[in-house]
């Protein structure tokens, strides 16, 4: 019996649906492949929770996942996100294997996953595959310097449309499976905020807002609308992780 989650094994597997997977060179990803397993992931699904232990990193797919945190007063914040253009638990995994916090799948799909100890042994075996690794450690990095002044700044509804846009970036579809309430949480606000700010976007013709899901209507308005941080972040993605980024919708 396979685990539960993953794939059956006589099933084609594209693990280079991934950017991260596909910008490794052949020798680089031929020594990953054999590790790497092809798993589901459903929508709320807690891959690690704050503090717990860490045993693989996960390469999304069409899934995205968000790394939030709780706080005492039952609040949640999101910290970070992670869809094709990346790998989930890298950073950890290479120091305490702690999870810094909970990492919830927002959207489901797929990943390839595979376990710290073979990925450390891959890694230190092939130079290129730890300059990637630097790399994208770096463009992580500005992510989340880049969020928090977004956050500390930047008006709810400009931040919104940065949401939906990287939302959409990353699923590569219009139609996104989202509640006003989670998308407050993701925003750190009040759902009446959300809902507020998504009735404007609607208005204005920018998204279209369904039952337990939003639709991006008019990408270039949504842009124009977005504060300076969605193309600040791509940019540094582009720089230091060539081809990685999605570019379908740009």
């Amino acid at each position: 019996m396979r685990p539960q989650g993953t794939l059956p094994t006589d099933l084609t597997v594209d693990y280079r649906a991934n950017g991260l997977l596909a910008a490794l060179e052949g020798e680089d990803f031929a020594l990953l492949e054999p590790y790497l397993e092809m798993v589901d992931l459903f929508r709320g699904q807690v891959l690690y929770d704050t503090g717990s232990t860490m045993s693989h990193v996960y390469f999304p797919h069409d899934a995205v996942i968000s790394l939030i945190n709780p706080l005492e007063n039952g609040t949640t914040t999101e910290v970070a996100v992670f869809g094709r253009e990346g790998v989930l638990g890298l950073l950890s995994a290479f120091v305490t294997r702690e999870a810094f916090g909970r990492y919830v799948v927002q959207i489901a799909g797929t990943a390839s996953r595979i376990s710290i100890e073979r990925l450390n042994e891959v890694r230190n075996a092939r130079p290129k595959l730890r300059q990637l690794v630097m790399n994208y450690g770096e463009a992580f990095m500005a992510q989340t310097f880049q969020r928090v002044s977004c956050n500390a700044v930047h008006p709810v509804e400009a931040r919104c449309c940065r949401w939906l846009l990287r939302m959409q970036d990353r699923v590569g579809r219009d139609t996104l499976p989202l509640t006003h309430e989670f998308l407050a949480e993701m925003l750190g606000v009040q759902r009446s905020t959300v809902s507020t700010v998504l009735h404007s976007l609607q208005t204005a013709g920018l998204i279209r807002q369904g039952r337990g899901s939003i639709t991006v209507a008019n990408r270039v308005g949504l842009e124009g609308a977005a504060c300076e941080c969605y193309g600040k972040i791509r940019r540094v993605y582009h720089r230091l992780l060539p081809g990685t980024y999605p570019d379908a919708l740009a």
